[in-house]
């Protein structure tokens, strides 16, 4: 599979769409884990940034923007433009993030 050109922007400069092939999504939902949260809680107290929580974030981001590509993929695009990513709080308490990532996928 060749890369798949991911853009926030709705078309690609110099490069028309020659073909729009649908909406395209991609989630993951990721679980906090209680020791991270206990660390996380402290150093909210404390100040600074918890790393933990940026990684965790980081990774889900990826992997949802990667399960778009492969679902734009086996629609035959070569691109997504327009994407969006979203994040939510999910669970009763709170315990899960959910990070989607939407866009259209065309042929370019």
């Amino acid at each position: 599979m060749s890369e798949i050109i991911v853009s926030t922007t709705s078309r690609l400069e110099g490069r028309p769409a020659k073909e729009y092939l649908g909406i395209v999504t991609g989630e993951v939902i990721v679980g906090a884990n209680l020791f991270r949260d206990l660390f996380a809680s402290v150093r909210d107290i404390v100040g600074g940034r918890s790393g933990a929580y940026e990684d965790v974030l980081q990774r889900a981001r990826e992997q949802a923007i990667g399960e778009m590509r492969m679902r734009a993929a086996t629609l035959g695009a070569n691109a997504v433009v327009g994407v969006d990513l979203d994040y939510e709080v999910l669970g009763s308490n709170g315990s899960m993030l959910m990070v989607s990532a939407s866009g259209t996928a065309i042929l370019v």
